[in-house]
């Protein structure tokens, strides 16, 4: 499939808006489709590990929730499978138990998702978005958030492809674009100062990335690039793994605890596996699917830490010539293959530095795609957080032990990719399309 253009609101106004929302929610399904496709049925109804839905589970889950919230509360709908909501709630049922569900399976699944469409389309019709109306409707916003949300269930769906067996999914991969080299290793300095960290009011967000505030931060070196699986091979043959001193309490606990010698998919013979495909590792590319604390161990190892998610957006979207944010790192122009590797379809992480023209303003690479990037931040409130539309997206997990990631990967679709974006995941997580890149002294 193509790499779609990300798309802004249309020039014609409020009265473009249902149409232009209706191309969008279009293709967002045929993407969707598409992912899983290439899976048996009876692969889709199964759930092949703890950590990951059955694949037809998260198909019900985004029509249950398109149904919530265009049909049912934005547009004044009955509920049109009421008896699912408990199935298909992601915070009531957590992903080790949804495998033991009676959630639809996949013929019955994608009917489900076909019949709300269909009722979400009706309701897009007749929607008030206009600045005037519900807070729901207003500017689009529900809209915005569904269509995002069936985003974000793409790379989560990958996630779990990738957890099952290498059989079950052989997915038909696009070229990367962009140079094919990598970059090597060095830092950048971020002066000390103010900037403005988190979303403003003019672009969706999500409630967790408001209210944008200033924020003050002493000078600090970045690295240019996130760190490489040739970097990260380095430290394992030089014992990583063994060395006490370089890990937390909490994160040599867990290494012995789970016996972790290498990232996931590594294996012990030095071959990784990416889907269908084992191989030699690509030494140039960003390591992937390390903990929390596999990149903290690493980065006290290299007399470095991790980046604060403040330290790490200020080099994202800080210009300081101009004392402005910007929307990307590269500026204001939308993603596309020249400035990063997002949107799925090639499979894989482009070699670090592959992307010169998408550095930000201080020169730092890769920020947006390839890679999620841990951080050192814990999960919590900024000044002035008012949750909305639903306390269960945000508010729940703020203080109980999740760590930030930034930036996106490969598997992130383009229109999500936010450089204010807060993901979170527990620090023992090892699934996420993560990796990470350090911080040192200015």
């Amino acid at each position: 499939m193509p790499f779609p253009q990300v798309q802004s609101p249309p020039p014609g106004g409020v009265e473009a808006l249902p149409d232009f929302y209706g191309g969008l929610l279009t293709e967002a399904r045929e993407r969707t489709l598409w992912l899983v496709a290439p899976v048996s049925d009876r692969d889709a109804d199964r759930q092949h590990n703890s950590i990951a839905s059955p694949l037809a589970w998260d198909l019900g889950h985004i029509a249950a929730f398109e149904d919530l919230w265009l049909c049912h509360r934005a547009g004044g709908l009955a509920p049109l499978r009421p008896d699912l909501w408990d199935v298909y709630d992601a915070t009531e049922t957590p992903r080790s138990d949804r495998g033991q569900l009676e959630f639809l399976p996949l013929r019955e699944a994608r009917a489900f998702m076909d019949e709300v469409r269909a009722r979400t389309l009706e309701v897009l019709a007749r929607a008030d978005l206009s600045q005037s109306s519900d807070p729901l409707n207003a500017r689009g916003f529900v809209w915005e958030m569904v269509l995002r949300h069936e985003h974000q269930h793409n790379e989560t769906m990958l996630q779990g492809l990738q957890l099952a067996p290498a059989e079950i999914f052989v997915p038909e991969r696009s070229p990367i674009a962009g140079l094919a080299r990598g970059s090597r290793p060095e830092m950048v300095t971020v002066a000390a100062g103010p900037f403005l960290l988190g979303a403003g009011h003019d672009e969706f967000a999500y409630d967790n990335e408001r209210a944008r505030h200033e924020f003050e931060l002493p000078a600090f070196a970045i690295d240019r690039t996130p760190v490489t699986v040739g970097q990260y091979l380095e430290w394992i043959e030089g014992g990583g793994y063994g060395r006490r001193e370089h890990w937390s309490a909490e994160g040599w606990a867990w290494r012995c605890r789970e016996d972790v010698e290498r990232p996931l998919y590594l294996g012990a013979d030095g071959q990784t596996r990416s889907f269908e495909r084992v191989g030699t590792p690509r030494l140039a590319e960003p390591v992937m699917h390390v903990s929390w604390f596999e990149a903290d161990a690493f980065a006290r190892a290299h007399g470095k830490r991790l980046p604060t998610e403040a330290e790490w957006e200020k080099a994202a979207t800080w210009d300081e010539a101009a004392g402005a944010k910007r929307t990307y790192p590269w500026g204001e122009a939308v993603p596309d293959p020249a400035l990063a590797n997002l949107d799925q379809t090639a499979f894989a992480p482009a070699p670090v530095g592959a992307h010169p023209k998408g550095a930000s303003a201080y020169g730092v690479l890769g920020m947006v795609g390839d890679t999620w990037e841990w951080t050192a931040s814990d999960f919590r409130a900024y000044p002035g957080f008012a949750a909305f539309p639903y306390r269960e997206y945000s508010e729940i997990f703020f203080g109980a032990g999740y760590r930030v990631l930034r930036g996106g990967s490969w598997a992130t679709r383009a229109r999500t990719a936010s450089t204010t974006f807060r993901n979170w995941d527990l620090p023992q997580r090892r699934q996420i399309f993560a990796g990470f890149r350090c911080v040192g002294e200015a």
